[in-house]
């Protein structure tokens, strides 16, 4: 099993649809879970440790399960059917007993962030919904951005901008022929 963190939450470019990113430890790997918006406010609340006047629904079975002595150890992802993450609550009660309770990936999520607890996820799982990360690529591509950013004058934009339209296309109108 990997131990796996909230690296945050994004949006699918194509359909607007909220995207929780899960990351390993070395940072290398992310796995994207498709959730709703709901969700995505839920865990972004959990993420900010954001105080709400009443209870949210997480903050509410976080206190229930203080209430009824059962501690939250950690979450597993542990399946991926249909294209459908599947996980586990993995609790311990008072008598030091431990039980597993079926729950949807995002709300064992924003469950786990207010409990402090642990999120996990199998290697196989990993392995197969992850996408590679190259922080140190990334980082650099950045750096390479500001520097071409830092050095380009008003004159330059302009003529980079003239050279990156097709041709004749810049002073076509519809309305000339």
């Amino acid at each position: 099993m990997v131990e796996m963190s909230v690296a945050g939450i994004a949006l699918d470019a194509a359909s607007r649809t909220p995207i929780v990113l899960l990351r390993d430890p070395s940072g290398r790997r992310q796995v994207p879970i498709w959730i709703d918006q709901a969700q995505a406010q839920n865990i972004l609340a959990g993420l900010h440790s954001q105080e709400s006047p009443r209870p949210l629904s997480h903050d509410l079975m976080a206190n229930l399960l203080a209430v009824g002595g059962l501690e939250l150890e950690r979450v597993i992802i542990h399946a991926i059917e249909e294209n459908t993450f599947l996980a586990l609550l993995k609790l311990r009660d008072d008598a030091d007993e431990e039980h597993e309770l079926d729950c949807r990936p995002s709300d064992a999520i924003a469950l786990a962030l207010r409990t402090g607890s642990s999120l996990w996820m199998l290697e196989e799982v990993v392995g197969n919904a992850s996408i590679p990360v190259d922080a140190e690529a990334d980082a650099e591509e950045v750096e390479d951005f500001h520097r071409f950013v830092e050095g380009l004058s008003p004159a330059e934009l302009i003529r980079q901008q003239g050279r990156a339209q097709p041709d004749g296309d810049a002073d076509d109108d519809p309305g000339d022929s």
